[in-house]
């Protein structure tokens, strides 16, 4: 029987996986994972996770998923080699890393007489496929939205799949530890579980209360979306009829948004998309390298944005309301560059996409996407108080101020010297900070 290869990436799924089936017409799959070393220094919870949910995954095929440890421009074709394959079925990659990788596995496959065949993607549309009608990308989301709504999308045929067993080529797990406080459930059967009994409960609600951190308001899928636990597709296909399904939708192209811009510009993965913003004021001294390590350790005396690290550091996740406000803090109080944060998140979120990481800080930072970036400078106290009004995810991650009342525990200063002497004092004055980064944008925007 001939065989054909399944180089898992960001699919790591059975149900609906075109890469997956399209290997399966070619005859038995034989499923490779490469252990790339370019994304050994990727944050540890993230790579912990990965290496679960691909446990997970190789259980479900009897132990079948081989891995390999190396440059995958070797091994892709090594391995192919070795089981007599002829084509290697893929889902397309479009960070700019992975389009680079794999167009020179493609050139050393062709060399072997290997066909890469591109079968899938990990968007609902392809990013690249959205456009205006003279061709150009569209740089605002709501356009980009009305057109992307247009676009129709296709599951796969899920069918009997029959896989290789190439044990012997398996150079085996590394040692990995998902830490118990990582919230996120790991594998497809655990996944549908989560959105089974999530959807049911709140996705209804969805557009209200998505923005509260304190309540289980979001469907904290995000880290199987960025693995391909779920397609996007799936979860489409899954939405009812309501206004929370429909501003859920909104949020999955949100995600695919931001992959079409960097598609576009890969090179805003760190630098930034409005290039006049080039000439914004920043603070990158030791004194701004002092308070971003001050920063990073959840000691800020702004108990949302400390409750957001703090759940960074002790989960891999921050809730995404509170990621902006923390993005804010940092750009907008701090004054910092935007990629010491974009880097610090992609350090420790499991759920670290470059795409969305990357131009989520821009949009905050009012270098990205945002066409009014300026006007938009949260105030850390204002936010709590309007999206943890009881002060229930404050509590949880701020055991220093979790006896105070509705009303001091988000600005604990205010008490004077009633204030718990073991939190924090405020670092900065966030209305004097304010009147700096506006004028630092208005400087360079000239409005």
């Amino acid at each position: 029987m001939s065989v054909a290869v399944w180089w898992i990436r960001r699919d790591m799924r059975l149900a609906d996986n075109k890469a997956l089936q399209s290997a399966a017409s070619c005859g038995a799959v034989a499923p490779l994972f490469v252990v790339d070393p370019v994304f050994a220094g990727a944050g540890a919870v993230r790579r912990s996770y990965m290496f679960a949910t691909l446990r997970d995954l190789d259980l479900r095929m009897d132990r079948a998923l081989i891995l390999r440890h190396g440059d995958p421009v070797v091994e892709v074709v090594q391995f192919a080699q070795a089981v007599g394959a002829t084509t290697v079925h893929i889902a397309e990659d479009f960070a700019p890393y992975g389009m680079r990788r794999d167009a020179r596995v493609k050139s050393a496959l062709a060399a072997a007489g290997i066909e890469l065949v591109v079968a899938d993607s990990p968007y609902v549309v392809k990013p690249g496929t959205v456009r205006k009608d003279d061709g150009t990308p569209l740089k605002v989301f709501t356009p980009f939205y009305k057109r992307w709504l247009q676009y129709p999308f296709e599951s796969a045929r899920d069918g009997a799949v029959t896989f290789h067993d190439a044990r012997e080529l398996c150079q085996g797990y590394p040692e990995y530890n998902v830490p118990e406080s990582v919230i996120f459930p790991v594998g497809e059967e655990a996944t549908w579980h989560r959105w089974e009994q999530w959807s049911k409960e709140h996705l209804s609600l969805y557009k209200d209360e998505r923005n509260n951190p304190g309540i289980d308001g979001s469907s904290q899928l995000s880290a199987q979306l960025r693995f391909g636990v779920v397609h996007p597709r799936q979860l489409l296909s899954a939405l009812p009829s309501s206004d929370g399904a429909d501003h859920f939708r909104s949020e999955i192209a949100w995600r695919e948004f931001y992959a079409d811009v960097l598609f576009h510009q890969p090179e805003t993965t760190w630098k930034n998309l409005q290039t006049k913003m080039d000439a914004l004021p920043v603070d990158d001294d030791s004194s701004a390298r002092e308070k971003f390590a001050v920063f990073c350790e959840g000691n800020t005396g702004y108990p949302i944005v400390d409750a957001g690290i703090r759940q960074l550091l002790a989960t891999g996740w921050m809730h995404n309301r509170v990621r902006m406000i923390v993005a804010s803090f940092l750009v907008k109080d701090l004054h910092v560059p935007w990629q010491w944060g974009a880097k610090f998140f992609m350090d420790h979120l499991v759920d670290g996409d470059v795409a969305s990481n990357a131009h989520g800080w821009q949009w905050t930072a009012g270098t990205g996407t945002d066409a009014s970036p300026f006007f938009r400078v949260f105030n850390p106290t204002g936010q709590s108080e309007k999206f943890d009004p009881s002060g229930e995810y404050l509590r949880q991650w701020i055991p220093e101020i979790a006896h105070l009342d509705n009303k001091s525990i988000h600005d604990p200063s205010s008490l004077g010297l009633l204030a718990p002497a073991d939190y924090a004092e405020p670092m900065v004055d966030h209305a004097a900070e304010r009147i700096e980064a506006l004028a630092r944008y208005k400087a360079v925007s000239g409005k």
